[in-house]
């Protein structure tokens, strides 16, 4: 992989080139100061002061004792200076104004990748914000993204640098009737689609065992029309979503192998896929069994992690060594 994989694959790089066939996108070059805020993790967990009296979350209830027992434990002076929360004022109307423009609803991403794992802490446990300090909580709430602010370029042979120049904030229109298995990966080698995967593949979709000939067919067409000449990487994936009335928009593009996910294929499949000419081949997940709990990303990796010594490793053992002490005691048996 080559850096210039890498920055085609950046949203602001390839949507001017297939806005026609995606999604109704904003995009804003960040100020420097806003991505050092987001990269700092120094001091306490603090969103930008709001121009505007926005809340992340609306719907608390203030306890204004609390508050106020907060403010004096602040201190006073420098101390209280150190802990003024930071303020992007011309970056927020901009947002604001993009937000509306957009229909009052968005999703954000950076550059690359979107916060879905610190969707569970937004108040609708979705990436939907309508309000600039939404964005910059799951922002700054978010692990995921520290791919595209420090790692992007981790895995290029040619690597020269660690983060691109600049970061874009990108506001994309918020669907509610988005359905989420409608959503696929294509995974292109050699400029020729290998394969195709359901995206979403922590759920089984019963409907899409009656769609999937049909959804192969037009991506495919989709492929060959719309992207295998515009885009000029020679081996990516892109993502893809099929409307109800069988228009394809694409929503995304990635390099191939990496951080990049191969969803219900190995890219040891994908390769050899590639090498011997195979057909085209979709994948979803056809059964309840076949569902893939260990790719869900919108928690944190914390909440994932099943290895020896994680949090999860170990209370699963306390809870099996309670029951059997419950199992042994004598008023189990009663």
């Amino acid at each position: 992989m080559k850096e210039e994989d890498v920055n085609r694959c950046q949203i602001q790089e390839w949507y001017p080139k297939f806005k026609s066939v995606s999604i109704r996108t904003f995009i804003h070059e960040l100020p420097e100061s806003f991505v050092q805020y987001l990269l700092d993790d120094s001091g306490p967990f603090l969103l930008p002061a709001s121009i505007s009296n926005e809340d992340a979350f609306p719907n608390r209830i203030h306890n204004p004792e609390e508050e106020e027992d907060y403010q004096a434990s602040e201190g006073s002076g420098d101390e209280a200076e150190a802990l003024s929360a930071p303020c992007f004022p011309e970056l927020e109307l901009k947002i604001k104004e993009s937000i509306e423009t957009l229909g009052g609803a968005i999703f954000p991403k950076l550059n690359w990748s979107a916060p879905k794992d610190s969707a569970w802490i937004s108040t609708s446990g979705t990436l939907r914000c309508t309000t600039f300090s939404e964005i910059a909580l799951l922002l700054r709430s978010s692990d995921s993204l520290i791919h595209d602010l420090c790692h992007a370029y981790d895995s290029c042979s040619d690597k020269t640098m660690s983060r691109p120049p600049k970061f874009f904030l990108i506001l994309r229109k918020w669907y509610p009737r988005f359905q989420p298995e409608m959503e696929f990966r294509c995974f292109v080698k050699g400029q020729k689609l290998v394969g195709i995967s359901q995206r979403e593949v922590t759920t089984f979709y019963p409907v899409l065992c009656e769609k999937k000939n049909k959804v192969e067919v037009l991506i495919e067409e989709f492929f060959n029309d719309n992207v295998r000449v515009k885009f000029e990487s020679d081996d990516y994936t892109f993502d893809v979503y099929v409307t109800e009335d069988e228009r394809v928009k694409v929503l995304d593009f990635n390099p191939w192998g990496a951080f990049t996910l191969p969803l219900l294929f190995t890219w040891e499949e994908l390769e050899q896929k590639a090498r011997e000419g195979d057909d085209l081949e979709l994948r979803i997940v056809e059964s309840r069994c076949g569902v893939r709990p260990g790719l869900k990303t919108a928690v944190p990796y914390d909440y994932l992690d099943v290895s020896a010594g994680s949090g999860w490793d170990q209370f699963l053992r306390n809870a099996s060594e309670e029951l059997q002490q419950q199992t042994k005691s004598p008023e189990a048996g009663a």
